[in-house]
């Protein structure tokens, strides 16, 4: 058994083109969904071009996007068992799981004490360090599990879409304050947000026993199925809470809990139809590839981000910090719905230019280097020497 200094790093192999075309274009969906803290507080929209942005936010973005980066994430653990089960078996592989979930939840501490609250790192560590048994159960028994946690997960985060978002503009707030409120919220939010992803992340452990995304042209009628029903499920499901975030309608008590749980819901479906159709969108690319030698610049581009996503998604947090917080810019609550959605959209494409560069550059991400370095050890290094 190897020890901790000397764990086998991850073999070498061809990655799919899906997970890391998922990942990227994900990361524009954290971005707007984020990027709302610039915006205005609730309430009528009487800017037509703010209604629509809402509208479409609410129906396509809200509650849409984590799903899809949970169950990526699951499907990812899959990958890290496989390639450890064989250096080593399953112990060493519910080590080298194990571990990296710790050093996630130490690399979400810091993201949240040094730039942004609404950390999602140290909740994905968390599952991974609860959830690694669950990579050896029966289909049945992960599935149903993950039916379980949706709808808790529909339930609490319903029930927190009831409570009013707090008006933080203009509020002097220096940074060590503005560390410690953040840092204050940190356990209660990582807790929420792995409630919220459990399911998506056990649904995205059984897509990778069935390779849906490494191989989805072997898979294309079903993974099409799924995109088209959990899309239509996912926008069908939020127009009552589409009513109340346009401010149509002012529901109170359990009239607000069902919509928010409503949507929470078939958010879950929405993003697992969105993971679903990046694989039909792969498979397509696939062919295009193979008859052209060479994807085009923008599939290019989308898969170094999502090879680098880790510090992609960091790098967002340090333009919030920058236009979010009262002692910098001091954005938050100041622009319209769309002006929010299109500053979220402009950094995520500063950070998509930012991964091909490094790309083409020959550079991993460092935030993955980092992590791969505390997580095999000197093995990693040692490899590349």
């Amino acid at each position: 058994m190897s020890t901790t200094g000397s764990l086998p790093p991850p073999t070498a192999r061809a990655r799919a083109l899906a997970p890391d075309l998922g990942r990227g274009a994900m990361l524009a969906l954290i971005a707007l969904a984020h990027a709302q803290v610039l915006a205005r507080g609730s309430g009528p929209l009487t800017n037509a071009v703010d209604a629509a942005a809402q509208t479409a936010l609410t129906l396509f973005v809200d509650s849409r996007g984590y799903p899809m980066f949970a169950a990526l994430f699951g499907y990812g653990m899959v990958h890290i068992l496989r390639r450890q089960t064989a250096n080593g078996g399953w112990e060493q592989a519910r080590s080298v799981l194990r571990r990296r979930g710790g050093w996630l939840v130490l690399f979400g501490f810091a993201h949240v004490l040094l730039l942004f609250p609404g950390d999602i790192l140290a909740s994905y560590g968390l599952l991974a360090v609860c959830l690694v048994g669950a990579l050896r159960w029966r289909d049945a028994r992960l599935l149903t599990v993950a039916c379980v946690a949706g709808v808790v997960g529909a339930l609490v985060y319903g029930a927190v879409l009831t409570v009013p978002f707090p008006d933080s503009a203009g509020t002097p707030v220096d940074p060590l304050l503005s560390a410690a409120i953040r840092v204050a919220s940190f356990p209660v939010l990582t807790l929420l947000n792995a409630v919220m992803a459990a399911g998506p992340v056990l649904v995205g452990v059984w897509a990778a026993r069935r390779h849906l995304l490494d191989e989805p042209e072997r898979h294309r009628r079903l993974l099409s199925r799924i995109a088209a029903v959990g899309i239509a499920v996912a926008v069908v499901g939020a127009l009552p809470q589409m009513l109340v975030t346009t401010g149509q309608w002012q529901p109170v008590g359990g009239l607000l809990l069902a919509a928010g749980a409503l949507h929470t819901a078939t958010g879950y479906a929405g993003g697992l139809g969105y993971a679903a159709l990046i694989g039909v969108v792969a498979a397509r690319l696939g062919r295009t590839a193979q008859q052209h030698r060479r994807d085009g610049r923008i599939v290019t581009a989308l898969r170094a981000c999502g090879q680098r996503s880790m510090s992609c998604y960091l790098a967002q947090s340090v333009a919030w910090l920058v236009l979010f917080e009262p002692y910098l810019a001091d954005l938050g609550g100041r622009l319209g719905v769309a002006a929010a959605a299109a500053v979220g959209l402009a950094v995520w494409a500063l950070t998509v230019v930012a991964a091909d560069l490094l790309h083409r550059l020959g550079r991993p991400g460092p935030a993955e280097t980092l992590l791969r370095r505390l997580t095999y050890g000197s093995a990693v290094r040692s490899a590349r020497s």
